[in-house]
């Protein structure tokens, strides 16, 4: 058997075809929102991402995964999250911020970074935000303001309603 044709003779295209197909009708619970943060402690702000998607009627779930202490679990995350059907990711960050852009790096999913205030920052979240706002070329994230995982939803709505 050569690698673009089926047991039969069918090409390997027209069977994944036959197969998405037969699998389109099927009701799956897949989240479309993957929102992911660096610590626990970062849960009480993100869970109100949670909140506002799960008001909307929008799938979603939530992990926490750090981008320095974890960074291939964040690498996995991003390259299968397209392939599990997420269609956004929202990621919370303090101090450094380094996962909303380390997400962007390995998806091509939209991504939206919340800047996230830290008992340690010396700047209130400040820090957060310009890290996150300063992506490199290519590497694109979208931010909102320090702390507000509620508009992070709502974009991601957006994003779905017009994907």
């Amino acid at each position: 058997m050569s690698g673009t044709t089926a047991g039969d003779g069918e090409s390997l295209a027209e069977v994944q075809g036959e197969v998405e197909q037969a699998l389109s009708g099927l009701a799956v619970d897949a989240p479309l929102v993957g929102i992911i943060m660096g610590s626990a402690s970062d849960m009480p702000v993100m869970e109100k991402a949670a909140k506002e998607l799960t008001e909307r009627g929008i799938s979603n779930e939530i992990r926490v995964m750090s981008a320095h202490r974890d960074p291939d679990t964040v690498a996995d995350y991003s390259k299968n999250a397209q392939m599990r059907g997420l269609k956004v990711i929202i990621a919370g960050a303090g101090l450094a911020a380094a996962l909303p852009g380390v997400v962007a790096a390995h998806t091509a999913l939209p991504v939206i970074g919340v800047p996230l205030t830290s008992s340690m920052s010396v700047a209130g979240g400040l820090d957060a935000l310009l890290s996150i706002v300063q992506m490199p070329p290519g590497v694109p994230v979208a931010t909102v303001g320090v702390d507000n995982a509620k508009n992070a939803a709502a974009l991601a709505a957006r994003i779905i309603d017009t994907a």
